[in-house]
Order: C-alpha cells, then structure tokens, then sequence
C-alpha cells in the first residue's frame, strides 16, 4: 500500500511539472514574440497567462490540502507558482527549475549568466534581474549563499520581490489546512479548464488541455477533468 501511495504522488507530481513546463512554455513564447505584438496584444496575452497560473495555483492548494507528504513534495511548486503570478520573477526557467527544486541547475545558470556578462552577451540590467530570482529561489530552497551574495540581494530586491518573501514566508510558516471531513479516496475535485491564451504560439502551447491527473492512472485524454484526492 505504501509502495502504491508513493507511486500515485510520484505521478501527480509529474502531471502538475507537465502542466507548469506549460504554462512557463506559454510565458517564454509570449516573451520571445513580444517584438512581433503590439502593446496591448502582449499585455492582455500575459494578463491570461497569469489568470491560468493563478487558476492552476488555486488548484494546487486543493491538491496540497491536510496530506503533508505533497506539501513537502509540491511547497517548492508553490512557492514559484506565487512568484510568477505576483511578477516577482519574470524569468520562465528560472521559475521552472525553481519548482522542481533544483538548486544545482540553478547555480549552473548562474554562472553561465556571469560569463555572458563578462563577454558583453547579456546585458547588466537583465543580468541583475535575473540573479535576483536566481539568489531568491536558491535561499527559499535552503540553500547557503555567500555574504557577496546577501549583499547583492539586499541591494537589488525592489518592492515586488520583497512583498513575495512575505507572501512565502506566510506560505512557509502556515501550510495548507487539513479538511474538516475526511476526503476518501474515491471522491475528487472539479478543476476549472486552463486554457491557451492565443492562437500564435506553437502547437505544443495553442491549445493547452485541460489539468488532468487520475490516480493512480494518467489519462491526459479525458474531457472530463478530476482530480482524484489521495
């Protein structure tokens, strides 16, 4: 039965990734076309973008709600998924490796944005913004930063950035709370549909399916979207 339960988190937890890749896949595309858009096309094209990140949000705390194994499992996703909607962090991959808690790729990006900075490949206003999210994901995953570092994120986290360490420490210190009654496993939650924002992007993001996980099966297939409550 244990074996099963693990198996059936182990499945979740790459359905919601699935989802996330996206979603960050969405936010990328958007980002990379922005000189083909006008204005208010990219601004309402990133408005949806961040509503399904926040619908997707709101799902994952159903999800998380009273079992303390996918907290563990799915905080770090959560975190990210917060940072994102809030704008906090604007950096797609910096958000994704920050949900799947790796801090080893994060530094690795680090330090390749160094060496793009020495070169002249990468300019210093995005260089800093993009440390910023990088040190930020590395110290809310438990990582040690240098005094270098501290300093240059005390330095350099404007208002949005210090409104989400709030946001996340509140995240941190109060978990998701354990239902007043007790949800069998049988039973399961509507999610709201998640849908792509626009019609330009590339296949794998034009029409974005539905959230859907079945445990313990994955059927990306169903029309019917549930996800079932471990």
């Amino acid at each position: 039965m244990a074996s099963r339960g693990k198996t059936e988190t182990s499945k979740l937890k790459q359905n919601l990734e699935e989802q996330l890749d996206r979603l960050m896949q969405q936010l990328q595309d958007l980002e990379e076309c922005r000189e083909e858009l006008d204005t208010d096309e990219y601004e309402e094209t990133k408005k949806e973008t961040l509503e399904q990140l926040s619908e997707f949000n709101d799902s994952l705390k159903k999800i998380m709600s009273g079992n303390m194994t996918l907290v563990d499992e799915l905080s770090g996703m959560q975190l990210a998924i917060q940072a994102a909607i809030s704008q906090a962090f604007k950096t797609p991959e910096v958000i994704r490796l920050f949900a799947k808690k790796q801090p080893g790729q994060l530094r690795t990006r680090l330090a390749e944005m160094d060496r793009d900075l020495m070169v002249g490949k990468l300019a210093r206003d995005l260089y800093t913004q993009q440390k910023v999210e990088i040190l930020t994901a590395l110290r809310k995953l438990g990582e040690k930063l240098t005094a270098d570092d501290e300093n240059f994120l005390s330095a350099n986290a404007g208002a949005i950035l210090s409104q989400f360490e709030k946001v996340s420490t509140d995240l941190e210190c109060h978990p998701p709370p354990t239902p007043s009654s007790t949800v069998s496993p049988s039973s399961a939650l509507d999610v709201s549909q998640i849908w792509a924002a626009s019609s330009y992007f590339s296949p794998a993001t034009a029409h974005l399916s539905q959230l859907s996980i079945w445990l313990p099966q994955v059927d990306f297939q169903k029309q019917a979207v549930k996800i079932c409550v471990v």
